[in-house]
């Protein structure tokens, strides 16, 4: 008798039969590479496999049984290791306990880092996934599930180098709802374009590169066919009213048709209908969480309205069941190459637009952040939403994508319908838009940067935008530009520390503020190095342009004043600030209202146009002539007060308010004070002349300095017509006066007293009568 078999007899408790002992060699066989035994924490000395029943007979052989005891003495799971996959899958089968362990060191080989535990579930019916579930080849009764805490890994799928497609695995793990975190520790490739309806998911791609060789086609025209799409769903539930009475702007209380079918944490689409001017003319379209039920008709949302809702404007209420908390994280992602065209209208063949890739869309989101995502040769925006909100997209950047010319394309992110989302620390080059906001509300822009600006790394499309924050970007701005088709409005954007090659908002903006903003001169790009900007509440401080500010008015909403304060405008010829009420150009549209520049200067200034501007006033504000020959400012302003500062080669020539808005007439006025000097001469040799004809001009001189470069420059020049002058307290020093005699008829005054004249040629001037007056009083030097 054996040695073996002598300790068998002896041991009434063991059973084992001649089979089951080959069976037990053969999985010692199979686990000898890596075959040693986890206790818990504590690496064993020797392998084991038994069940609860043979744990104690084990014990007398001098084989660890793998297993932790409870308090009642009964055995755990037992914890076996196998070097690869393989091996697990080679264990001889029918000796499993469910709740069997293994560790498993590698996918391929031990170590390669697609280490994982398993757990035999015994009689489970899950399909073999390669990563997360295991099945024996043959055995139906059961498969080696993955043990994880919430953490998962694509190594786990024996994914290490991009060579093999990723898109089974990341389907099995996206839709593990045990799974909240997903990692990549290797390059990966997808070739499908995936849809996710799941909560509270992380995809960490640690740096790798993701890339979409052989991807399927995208549907026609659709940013949102991207490898991973995180996407809420609608219940179903669809509530309309008809408003009852106007909805103030900021009011955050909105009118139901039955607040019973709304409950406090319900989020639900709020669309109203379009207005009649354009077919996505929408003031309110997003998601937005009940915070309140008022009364039976009234609930409050997490949101102040943007713009007023007149009553009789009808309210859609979708509900939804939003996705949460859907992060995707530190990808590099290259996109696949997409022929180029020609055409921003039309495809060079049918299924052109869906051969591109992009890694990331979401719609009807909440919390979702994107973040480290480096792309590139992309065609829709590498992170593309609609219907998100309170959400972060960092660190993200875009180079060089496939195509940018075709509408929707290009982008680093586009957003519509959104609310409280920050995009910060992002970079493009050579890109269509680095931020798209479209319908956007309470959302930040900080410290984004795009080179090769010419499109526009930031832009609104104007479909009723509002209060939104840049800071510390730099590229070129386009607001509300994109067309009637969204309404052509945005309300309350600020910006603040700026650089861009232009700055385009010269449709419906209201309330613009731009603070340190800076336009620059591009060589070849047509309009750089100015600013574009609607005078309805528009306020300007600090802020320099290098060729043009140009100010127009397409709307007249505000209630705050325009104002340009501590501001320098760099000017180019011939080009105009504000232009004439009469113009038959296409563009821009005259000011009707006031606008107060302060502590501003422009320079460069020839034959400049402030066609319009109802009321402006210059409070220390200087003009500058290219040279002695340059053209003086053409106004067309109902008044203008000038307030210390003044104008140095240069001037004004006053030309009618060509119908003014504000008085129905050609009537205007200056008045200059406040200690402004005039100085140098201009090509009209005027500081201060009319070629107004047709109305009335009243000139008014108090506290100033006006000194001619030479005799020929005449301090005010005043045709033949209808005017008044006042001058009092003024010093002029050289040159001449110029006033027609019959400049002043009747009812009319010419008063010119207790200046100070210095080399004035006086022989222009009108002869005294009772209405006319300007020998007296005056102290005259030679």
């Amino acid at each position: 008798m054996s040695r073996d078999e002598s300790a068998d007899n002896k041991n009434p408790m063991s059973k084992e039969t001649e089979k089951e002992r080959v069976s037990r060699r053969s999985l010692l066989k199979t686990l000898s590479v890596g075959g040693a035994v986890l206790a818990g924490n504590v690496l064993a000395a020797k392998l084991a496999f038994a069940d609860n029943q043979k744990g104690n007979q084990d014990e007398q052989q001098g084989i660890g049984n793998g297993r932790d005891k409870d308090e009642k003495g009964k055995g755990g799971d037992p914890l076996l290791q196998v070097s690869n996959v393989r091996q697990l899958l080679e264990l001889p089968p029918g000796h499993f306990k469910d709740g069997t362990i293994v560790y498993v060191g590698g996918y391929n080989r031990l170590g390669d880092g697609g280490a994982k535990l398993v757990r035999w579930i015994d009689g489970s019916t899950k399909a073999d996934n390669g990563g997360t579930v295991h099945k024996p080849v043959g055995n139906k009764k059961g498969c080696w599930e993955v043990i994880q805490q919430g953490v998962a890994d694509f190594r786990w799928f024996g994914l290490f180098d991009g060579s093999k497609n990723a898109d089974d695995a990341l389907d099995a793990l996206v839709n593990d709802l045990s799974i909240h975190r997903i990692e990549a520790h290797t390059d990966l490739n997808f070739t499908r374009r995936h849809t996710y309806h799941r909560s509270d998911i992380e995809l960490d791609f640690h740096g790798h590169t993701v890339t979409t060789e052989g991807i399927v086609l995208n549907t026609k025209d659709n940013p949102f066919g991207a490898v991973m799409f995180f996407q809420g769903t609608a219940t179903g539930d669809i509530q309309t009213v008809t408003l009852s009475k106007t909805i103030a702007e900021l009011s955050d209380i909105l009118e139901v048709p039955n607040s019973s079918a709304f409950q406090v944490e319900d989020w639900w689409n709020a669309q109203v209908n379009n207005n009649p001017a354009g077919k996505a003319q929408r003031e309110l379209d997003y998601l937005l969480m009940v915070t309140e039920i008022i009364d039976s008709t009234h609930i409050r949302v997490n949101y102040k309205l943007g713009w007023a809702l007149a009553a009789g404007r009808v309210i859609t209420y979708k509900k939804m069941k939003p996705v949460f908390h859907c992060h995707v994280r530190n990808m590099k992602f290259v996109g696949v190459p997409v022929p180029p065209t020609n055409s921003t209208t039309v495809r060079p063949f049918d299924t052109w637009d869906q051969i591109g890739s992009n890694p990331v869309a979401y719609e009807f989101a909440v919390r979702c952040d994107a973040s480290g995502i480096v792309a590139t040769k992309v065609f829709w925006p590498v992170v593309q939403r609609r219907y998100c909100t309170h959400y972060v997209t960092e660190r993200c950047e875009l180079y060089n994508p496939e195509e940018r010319d075709w509408g929707g394309t290009g982008y680093l992110t586009q957003q519509l319908n959104v609310l409280y989302g920050h995009v910060r620390d992002c970079n493009t080059s050579n890109a269509r838009h680095l931020n798209d906001f479209t319908c956007a509300g309470y959302c930040m822009v900080e410290n984004c940067h795009g080179d090769g600006d010419d499109y526009g790394p930031f832009v609104t499309h104007g479909q009723f935008e509002h209060d939104l924050v840049y800071i510390g970007n730099s590229g070129l701005l386009s607001f509300a530009n994109s067309g009637t088709t969204w309404g052509d409005s945005a309300k309350r954007i600020t910006v603040k520390k700026h650089i861009a090659t232009r700055i385009v908002a010269h449709k419906k903006l209201t309330d613009l503020t731009l603070e340190d903003v800076h336009a620059i001169k591009k060589e070849g790009l047509d309009n750089s190095g100015t600013i574009w900007a609607n005078a309805d509440g528009l306020q300007m401080r600090g802020c320099t342009t290098e060729m043009m500010l140009t100010l127009s008015q397409s709307s007249n909403r505000s209630a705050r004043k325009n104002i340009a304060d501590g501001c320098t405008f760099g000017m180019t010829p011939d080009y105009e600030i504000a232009r004439p009420v009469r113009s038959t150009a296409v563009g821009n549209l005259p000011v009707s209202s006031d606008f107060v520049m302060q502590n501003c200067e422009f320079i460069n200034v020839d034959n400049n146009n402030i066609g319009s501007i109802n009321r402006l006033v210059l409070i220390n504000t200087w003009f500058t002539g290219v040279s002695p020959t340059s053209r003086p400012v053409r106004v067309g302003s109902v008044d203008v007060t000038v307030q210390g500062g003044g104008f140095r080669n240069s001037g004004l020539l006053l030309t009618g308010t060509f119908d003014s808005v504000a008085t129905g007439t050609e009537d205007q006025s200056i008045a200059v004070g406040g200690g402004a000097q005039l100085s140098g001469t201009n090509a009209e040799k005027a500081f201060l002349k009319s070629n107004n004809t047709k109305g009335v001009v009243t000139w008014s001189f108090g506290d100033c300095k006006s000194t001619a470069a030479d005799s020929s420059t005449a301090h005010f020049s005043i045709p033949a017509g209808t005017g008044n002058l006042k001058a009092i307290g003024a010093r002029f020093t050289n040159g001449k006066y110029e006033a027609a005699a019959t400049a002043f008829g009747s009812g009319r005054y010419f008063f010119l007293t207790s200046c100070i004249e210095q080399g004035v040629n006086r022989a222009a001037l009108p002869p005294e009568n009772d209405t006319i007056k300007h020998s007296a009083g005056n102290i005259t030097l030679s």
